[in-house]
């Protein structure tokens, strides 16, 4: 399958303005001794390069001071490299994820190469551009594998945008679906947003109202668990002492109250429409505005809940009334419970009792990324309906997206029904990923798409790529992170990457038409096609 011809550069008219502008700055900034003075955004740029080379991570600048810097052994080195240079924004270790990079020490014995230093990798990513003939030679055989089927599709760009390869046009996306989802909630809904999940009392009515919080757990998580999850329990335990303080002095009938719950949040259907039936229960819950451990089933079977909403309050009403017969201990005061939990929507009226709150997007996004957590990324496609429109529905979220790709004139989505991308009906061109990934890294320092590069599995070493690369060449080991995507007969990997001098491009690589008898040898030559673009000496000049 020879490559095609490149198309137009994703980045359109603006982009290209800036790049026009950086470039009459870069000239005019030469010193008499000819030196060029690297410009503080191209910095950044550099050091999206220089984690890459040293470590296998990027780590990337959205200023939110409520996120930690990275602890774990993998990204520690990059953190201590970049600083002075940029805001870094990851996060601190520890999950009880299997994949995150917390639990996933980089593997010994890696021939990786030298770290470039950070002078020199500034410079790298200001003046290298890619040769449109050299990433083609590397990529042609590669793509070209039995393995991976009939239909293949790749683009790949330097940071600015200009696309040196551009093939195959539209495929299904699978979870390289969530890059759009992340980067429309990271810019719309804000790096730093929580989400509040409260206590409201009404009347003898004590209800909880979900804030569209994708990791609300049952029960206090451990301390190193990342991000730090907010839970019902403790929620539970602070809306007692408030109950407690607001009714110590009403009469006895007054502290006899009832719990209810309030999912309006979100709207729309619940389960999404362009899903197989069959992926209820076991692939997907109903996607809510409250849930508990990302509605899970309360019987421990491991399957998803029907009616997560309900369960959510079913466990908040056990341990609300186990907090108040300990209130009651403490204080003399009794406030008891009668009846059953029912579902209702809060009035602006009402009391507020207590609130809980979730990790930022930012630190939401990270983890969704690493370990492609669907569930997360379809609850946040309702968060970004919510803050473009007002409504919290997956049509809205998707609409939000496609205004944020349009405002950084990246193509659209041939077709996108959904957060996660478990539709199969999904289309996207590899032209739009790497679209959208040049955008980021060629936004300013504080941009909040910068959030997406933290996210992104390093090859061999974290998240869903933990456990690949392992027969691709080691040149990849620190030079590849990319989101992954899988369906039965899809794979892609859609990301960043550095060639073997230090260049740096973005790419997004595509098959959706491999066999099932292949398809762990269809993943294993997508990675050898993302490990090549590693090895190759792929800046201009460089091979010619």
């Amino acid at each position: 399958m020879p490559p095609s011809d490149a198309r137009h550069s994703p980045g359109g008219g603006r982009r290209a303005a800036r790049r026009a502008d950086r470039a009459a700055r870069r000239a005019a900034a030469q010193s008499d001794s000819g030196r060029r003075r690297r410009w503080p955004r191209r910095v950044a740029l550099g050091a999206l390069a220089l984690v890459l080379v040293g470590t296998g991570v990027v780590v990337s600048g959205v200023a939110d001071p409520v996120l930690a810097p990275v602890a774990d052994p993998l990204t520690q080195a990059a953190q201590d490299a970049l600083d002075g240079l940029s805001d870094a924004t990851s996060s601190t270790s520890g999950t009880t994820r299997e994949t995150d990079p917390a639990l996933v020490e980089a593997p010994s014995g890696l021939d990786l190469a030298t770290p470039t230093p950070a002078a020199a990798a500034a410079e790298a990513a200001t003046s290298s551009a890619l040769s449109r003939s050299a990433v083609r030679a590397v990529l042609r055989k590669a793509l070209k594998a039995n393995a991976l089927g009939g239909h293949v599709s790749a683009a790949v760009a330097d940071l600015d945008g200009d696309l040196v390869l551009d093939t195959g046009g539209a495929a299904i996306p699978a979870s390289t679906t969530k890059l759009l989802t992340s980067a429309a909630a990271l810019e719309t809904v804000g790096a730093g947003t929580t989400f509040a999940t409260t206590t409201v009392r009404q009347g003898r009515t004590v209800v909880l109202v979900g804030g569209g919080d994708p990791f609300l757990a049952s029960s206090p998580t451990s301390d190193d668990t990342w991000p730090a999850r907010a839970d019902v329990t403790t929620l539970a335990r602070r809306t007692a002492a408030a109950l407690v303080e607001q009714l110590a002095d009403a009469p006895a009938k007054q502290r006899r109250l009832r719990v209810a719950y309030d999912d309006s949040l979100f709207s729309g259907p619940a389960f999404n429409t362009s899903w197989p039936a069959s992926y209820r229960g076991e692939v997907a819950p109903p996607t809510s505005a409250l849930w508990v451990d990302e509605g899970t089933d309360l019987d421990g079977s491991g399957d998803y809940s029907s009616t997560p909403a309900a369960d959510a309050a079913s466990v908040f009403d056990s341990a609300l009334a186990a907090a108040l017969a300990q209130q009651a201990k403490r204080t003399g005061v009794t406030v008891t419970l009668v009846g059953t939990t029912s579902r209702t929507t809060a009035s602006a009226s009402a009391t507020d009792l207590a609130a809980v709150h979730s990790a930022t997007v930012a630190q939401i996004v990270q983890q969704l990324l690493q370990v492609s957590d669907n569930n997360a990324a379809e609850v946040l496609l309702r968060q970004v309906g919510l803050a473009t429109s007002g409504t919290g529905s997956t049509a809205a979220g998707l609409t939000g997206v496609r205004h944020l790709l349009r405002s950084l004139d990246v193509e659209l989505p041939v077709r996108q029904l959904d957060g996660s991308g478990l539709s199969r009906r999904n289309r996207i061109d590899p032209a739009t990923l790497v679209g959208l990934l040049a955008a980021a890294a060629d936004s300013d320092d504080d941009s909040p798409l910068r959030g997406l590069f933290p996210g992104l599995p390093a090859a061999g070493s974290t998240g869903s790529l933990a456990y690949r690369f392992t027969d691709a060449p080691a040149a990849a080991v620190g030079h590849v992170r990319a989101k992954t995507g899988t369906l039965t007969n899809v794979t892609s990997l859609a990301g960043i990457a550095l060639d073997r001098n230090g260049v740096p491009m973005v790419f997004a690589l595509m098959a959706d038409d491999v066999a099932d008898a292949d398809a762990l040898t269809g993943r294993e030559a997508l990675d050898d096609a993302a490990a090549a673009l590693a090895a190759c000496a792929c800046g201009v000049g460089a091979s010619d």
